[in-house]
């Protein structure tokens, strides 16, 4: 394909014109904008592949030949070739580039090989990266109009001066209509381009408009600088849309694979081989001007597996060369949340995963503001290990007092020792957990092996399960509690009705009782379509950390039964789960009726009597419900 595309574009591109670009293209730099690259010896240059994931490097750049090669997948070429795959690109589109960056000017040829001709229309990247450069342009001279004042006001308050907001690219979207699309279709740029662009959107009179309107604007970059997008704060209070609001997904703006800041960044990621991940562009501002140039942040989206390679790229995060990851995140409940999903990727990583709190709860840019640079800096150079941070807060939630209380935070604490990477550092998270649990050591170290080898962490030799995050298991009602929310998360079609009809009062185990309110929630499982979304929305709904950590295993975790659940299994469980409380409030009911002297409290004697009949007719049915069992 790549040799049919050569020919082709080379036919419209002067065959010389593209043997200049490679000449004057260093390899080894063009290469580097992506992946940090170290030396192999023998003048090759080595990193890891960014088109599979692997732990030890096998992409290799000879740039004494201008081409690369990865020994893991096979792949290969000149700069041309690695932009086009990197890229996304077409062939035009990456010589295009490449000689942008190389200063020449690129002469073609009609098809006939007669004289030659400017092109009239450049590769689709190469127009909508123009068109987002003449955007930048014109929100950053907006900036300085009388209608921005709320805007420079914004930046002042937080402490960005004039200065600040240029080097960032600050803007601001005036209040009008259609302003922007008018400057950039003078400019050239078509009806299309700028709807493929996401610069602007059709208004329901059909006419096109600006995405963007009275909002603080940040450019955001890829690796190259190149601008692909913007992020929009709102300023006013009866501007009644989020409150940011980015770019919509484009050719050239993919959320999942774009980190702000990441151009500014980067070699200082590659030099430290530490990353700072913060939660908005305000936080990368404020750690780049106050010393940390390593911080970036994702854009209007959660942290997650592309975000991971990009970094682990720059990082060199190989099993030779580990680097530092230190995510920031609010103390409250939601950043909770998201330090559990750090956790849950930390395996991703070779590197090691920190964690960096403000002890008063303060983001990045309010403690700079608050504190200054050098707080800023201390904050990052105070982090903890990830670990630390989740095996705490997991079991805060239970009373060590009691001897309860110790043994389920054992439970719930054991599976995330033994997701601990490395195997040499499990020994001393075992004493350190038993120490902070005031438990001996030994049961701990048993449901840390347990935990490692797929069995529950209360350290019986029940059947392993999947997942290593396991609630107590050794009663038959926490059993019931565990499969009904199974059913409800993997198949809310077939159990949400009869799951939602049973009351929430029906679940004992406390972490149960969170998965079933987040449950509620998110809507109730009769609402839900299933699939990862549903469980995403659970999850989101989850008011602590073990509650997401279970929410997770049970999404995937095999119900107890051969084959697939029908109608009838649901409602065999859900009778179970109600079976224990309606016979307990029926003993509960006998015995406070022999207590009462049914002549001198009659009307009460009658009406527990009744509330009786009623409960055995229910037990009754219940009974009925459930037979076969589980």
């Amino acid at each position: 394909m790549y040799a049919e595309e050569v020919a082709e574009m080379a036919g419209r591109i002067r065959d010389e014109d593209i043997a200049l670009v490679r000449e004057r293209t260093s390899i080894a730099e063009v290469i580097s904008d992506t992946v940090t690259l170290k030396s192999a010896g023998g003048g090759n240059l080595k990193g890891l592949c960014p088109f599979h994931d692997e732990k030890s490097p096998s992409f290799n750049v000879s740039p004494a030949r201008n081409v690369w090669y990865c020994f893991g997948c096979g792949a290969g070429g000149d700069a041309i070739k690695f932009l086009m795959d990197a890229e996304h690109l077409s062939f035009v589109e990456s010589v295009e580039r490449l000689a942008a960056r190389a200063g020449i000017q690129l002469r073609y040829v009609e098809d006939d090989r007669s004289a030659p001709r400017p092109r009239p229309q450049q590769g689709q990247r190469q127009r909508l990266v123009a068109a987002h450069a003449a955007a930048v342009d014109f929100y950053r001279a907006q900036l300085s109009t009388a209608g921005a004042r709320r805007a420079r006001e914004f930046l002042a308050e937080r402490g960005f001066d004039r200065a600040a907001a240029e080097r960032y690219g600050c803007g601001f979207a005036p209040d009008a209509w259609d302003l922007l699309t008018k400057h950039l279709r003078q400019q050239g740029f078509t009806h299309d381009e700028l709807v493929t662009a996401g610069l602007s959107r059709p208004s329901r009179s059909g006419s096109l408009i600006d995405r963007f309107r009275r909002r603080l604007l940040w450019p955001i970059r890829d690796l190259t600088g190149d601008v692909i997008g913007f992020g929009a704060r709102k300023l006013f209070d009866d501007d009644d849309g989020p409150k940011y609001l980015n770019t919509p997904e484009t050719p050239i703006y993919k959320k999942s694979h774009v980190l702000y800041g990441i151009d500014q960044a980067k070699r200082e990621i590659a030099k430290q081989g530490k990353v700072v991940v913060v939660e908005g562009y305000t936080d990368v501002m404020a750690c780049h001007l106050a010393g940390v140039p390593t911080a970036v942040a994702t854009c209007g989206t959660a942290f997650g597996a592309d975000h991971i390679g990009v970094l682990r790229r720059l990082l060199m995060d190989t099993d030779a060369v580990a680097g530092e990851i230190i995510f920031t995140f609010d103390g409250d409940a939601a950043g909770q949340k998201a330090a559990l999903r750090a956790f849950e990727d930390d395996q991703r990583f070779v590197g090691r995963t920190f964690i960096a709190v403000s002890p008063d709860n303060m983001d990045p840019c309010e403690l700079r503001l608050a504190k200054g640079d050098l707080a800023v800096r201390d904050l990052v150079a105070r982090r903890e290990p990830l670990v630390d941070f989740a095996l705490r807060h997991v079991i805060n939630r239970y009373d060590l007092d009691t001897v309860d209380g110790r043994v389920e935070a054992m439970r719930r604490a054991a599976p995330l020792v033994a997701k601990i990477k490395d195997r040499e550092k499990r020994p001393e998270y075992v004493r350190k957990l038993a120490g902070d649990l005031g438990m001996e050591i030994e049961p701990v170290q048993r449901a840390v092996l347990a935990a490692a080898n797929g069995q529950p962490a209360g350290g019986s030799t029940a059947p392993a399960r999947p997942a290593p995050v396991t609630p107590s298991v050794d009663s038959p009602r926490s059993m019931v509690e565990r499969e009904a929310l199974k059913l409800a998360l993997q198949e809310p079609v077939l159990a949400g009705p009869m799951f939602d009809a049973v009351e929430a009062a029906e679940y004992r185990h406390p972490v149960h009782v969170v998965v079933r309110a987040a449950i509620a929630a998110a809507g109730g499982a009769a609402s839900a379509a299933g699939g990862a979304v549903w469980i995403e929305q659970v999850r989101d709904a989850c008011e602590d950390l073990a509650g997401q950590a279970l929410v997770g295993e049970l999404a995937v975790e095999p119900l107890r039964i051969d084959g697939e659940p029908d109608p009838r299994y649901v409602s065999v469980t859900m009778a179970h789960l109600q079976w224990g409380s309606v016979t307990g409030r029926i003993k509960d009911l006998k015995s406070k009726i022999q207590r009462i002297n049914p002549v001198s409290n009659k009307d009460e004697y009658f009406a527990l009597f009744g509330e009786l009949l009623s409960l055995e007719q229910h037990a009754r049915a219940l009974r009925e419900q459930a037979a076969g069992g589980l």
